[in-house]
């Protein structure tokens, strides 16, 4: 992993009050890590964590016990497996997207709380801002502007020139990526189509009525649902022949044709240092949050090649990772 992504956001949170220097107090720190996906489909993510703990001396039954719990793609159980954890009681939680970070606020305002891949965390009220948090509150923000979600829709155009209606896949209720992605069609004259996945048995049903309304491509939008069904999108998007691009180079990988972002083992390898700095006594208050500074293109050649899409030699040569 390239740890260059985040160093100033590091430099951040080392320099926050008590964050260096204080002792680690003796005997088991409980951890909690939640999310909403099955343990399969997030297991990388949950080794992310714990090699960045590793790397900062906690092991697993010598002074750490990391209490893993999932939803299981039902996301009305993220406040049950919150309320789990805050009664164990765990030192801290690692979670996810805006949806996990307000069930564990449902049950707590207390116990620290580590985000991963949060959108406007102000605007959705965890934090009071970036630099100074306040609250339990802290983390990893994945902010995207509609300029972003631009970068998403010319990344199709690249592929489908004609572009002229995309479908957006992904679940309303996580609150992440449907509100800019709808501004920066609007500005590019791109009719957008709302496929709202609202639980994984769903998916089949959701995925086949916005193919019906005969989109050009597709927009994969990260959340709980669509990241533990990455596989059966690219599935599905190869068998109705539509060009996606998401977030994240885990669904590429699984058979999207591109991705455009973070990494996403690195921001959860980061996480480890905001829990770090919270079992030595920093406030997560006074945690700056962090946003990632690089983005990566991912190319699936191979889901290229079965769509027949020809991916221009100038993406071929950004993408800092292609499949073939």
């Amino acid at each position: 992993m390239d740890r260059r992504h985040f160093l100033a956001g590091a430099s951040a949170v080392a320099a926050a009050p008590g964050a260096l220097g204080a002792p680690l107090n003796a005997g088991l720190h409980r951890v909690g890590f939640m999310l909403g996906a099955t343990p399969d489909s997030v297991s990388s993510l949950h080794e992310a964590l714990r090699e960045g703990l590793r790397d900062r001396g906690y092991e697993q039954g010598r002074n750490l016990v990391l209490e893993a719990r999932y939803g299981y793609g039902k996301m009305e159980r993220l406040p049950v497996i919150a309320g789990e954890l805050v009664r164990m009681p765990v030192e801290v939680i690692v979670t996810g997207t805006n949806i996990h970070v307000a069930a564990v606020r449902s049950v707590t305002k207390t116990v620290p709380t580590v985000m991963v891949f949060t959108s406007d965390p102000v605007g959705a009220g965890f934090i009071t801002n970036l630099a100074h948090p306040g609250g339990n509150v802290t983390g990893l923000s994945a902010d995207a502007s509609p300029d972003l979600w631009k970068k998403y829709l010319g990344l199709l155009r690249e592929v489908t020139p004609r572009l002229s209606k995309v479908g957006a896949l992904g679940q309303v209720a996580a609150r992440y990526g449907f509100a800019e992605l709808e501004i920066a069609a609007q500005q590019l004259g791109i009719e957008l189509e709302i496929a709202d996945l609202k639980a994984t048995e769903d998916f089949d049903s959701v995925f086949n009525a916005m193919a019906g309304k005969h989109v050009d491509a597709v927009v994969v939008i990260v959340g709980p649902l669509t990241y533990q069904l990455r596989r059966a999108i690219g599935d599905a998007a190869l068998k109705h022949r539509l060009p996606t691009v998401t977030t994240l180079s885990e669904y590429a990988r699984a058979g999207l044709l591109m991705s455009y972002g973070p990494n996403l083992e690195e921001l959860y390898h980061r996480a480890a240092a905001y829990v770090d700095k919270i079992l030595r006594g920093a406030k997560a208050g006074d945690l700056p949050v962090e946003q990632p500074s690089r983005f990566e293109l991912t190319v699936n050649m191979r889901t290229a090649n079965s769509l027949g899409a020809k991916v221009p030699q100038s993406l071929q040569l950004l993408a800092a990772e292609t499949i073939d």
